[in-house]
């Protein structure tokens, strides 16, 4: 059952909402992929709060956050993390962010310092993969493709049939949360700015790629492609195993899943959570 109440926190002049929930000594921070927020790692918190203290936000714009009048880059969203960790986390932590949101911790690397005790990426884009060759038209179809579902989200029974997907995927109380939240006008106005952001981080990253993390770094990929997409995945899949696997203390796994990893399989988000936590040994590639 979703009880988690939140606070706003501001960041950079912007504010946005957090929700702190779980106990114990170790600490979480959670970064959403593109067009989704808070909610939608309920399923991993649930698995973790009686042991850990989590940390999940909207980012600015989007959920119950501040809107924003002006685009915001990933290098806005990455300080605005930076410090969101500095005004909520007094101890070493571990991120987990999720497809865009790899993008947003990787640029923020820098700024959080040492006290990133580990890195665990979902499904995340990897700029250097051929698909994204030809990212600023796929960016411009999705962008008028939005456009249209902008408008028809102001039905709410459009709104429920275009997320059935979504609705299969997360419990019905965090559905219903993200229904009212996030597959609203407003919230599909700052999907598409995200979307336009992603776009010029793919070019920034192509010319000057952010710092690789030095902390243990776990990076899962979903094994299951989108229909008609099976040779852009399978490309998508190599080009992140062997960034992961070039890292000094990297590796990779595949995941039975499609690209929600944290709603299909949080048993295993959560589990590496831990795992990156400290609280079990874990085996990095070739190294134990």
């Amino acid at each position: 059952m979703r009880q988690a109440t939140g606070r706003a926190v501001q960041v950079n002049g912007r504010t946005v909402h957090v929700e702190e929930s779980g106990s114990g000594v170790d600490w979480v921070v959670f970064e959403a992929g593109g067009g989704m927020g808070r909610t939608s790692w309920d399923p991993v918190v649930a698995l973790l709060a009686d042991r850990t203290r989590l940390v999940a936000y909207d980012r600015a714009g989007f959920g119950r956050s501040g809107r924003t009048a002006t685009q915001l880059s990933i290098d806005d969203l990455a300080a605005d993390l930076v410090a969101l960790v500095e005004a909520v986390v007094p101890a070493s932590f571990v991120l987990v962010a999720h497809s865009m949101g790899g993008l947003v911790a990787r640029r923020a690397l820098a700024g959080l310092g040492p006290r990133l005790q580990g890195l665990l990426l979902l499904d995340p884009a990897a700029e250097s993969a051929p698909v994204y060759d030809t990212f600023d038209r796929t960016a411009a179809k999705v962008d008028r493709s939005l456009g249209v579902t902008q408008a028809l989200f102001r039905s709410r029974s459009l709104a429920r049939l275009a997320s059935r997907d979504i609705r299969r995927l997360f419990p019905a109380d965090t559905y219903a949360t993200m229904l009212a939240e996030d597959f609203v006008p407003a919230g599909i106005a700052q999907t598409r700015k995200e979307i336009r952001a992603v776009a010029e981080a793919i070019r920034g990253f192509r010319a000057e790629p952010p710092d690789l993390p030095t902390c243990p770094t776990i990076l899962l990929s979903a094994s299951r492609s989108q229909r008609g997409r099976a040779r852009h995945h399978a490309a998508l899949t190599e080009h992140r195993r062997r960034w992961a696997e070039s890292l000094p203390d990297g590796r990779f796994e595949t995941v039975d899943s499609g690209h929600l990893i944290q709603a299909e399989q949080p048993g295993i988000v959560a589990d590496w959570v831990e795992r990156l936590g400290g609280r079990t040994t874990w085996i990095s590639a070739g190294r134990v």
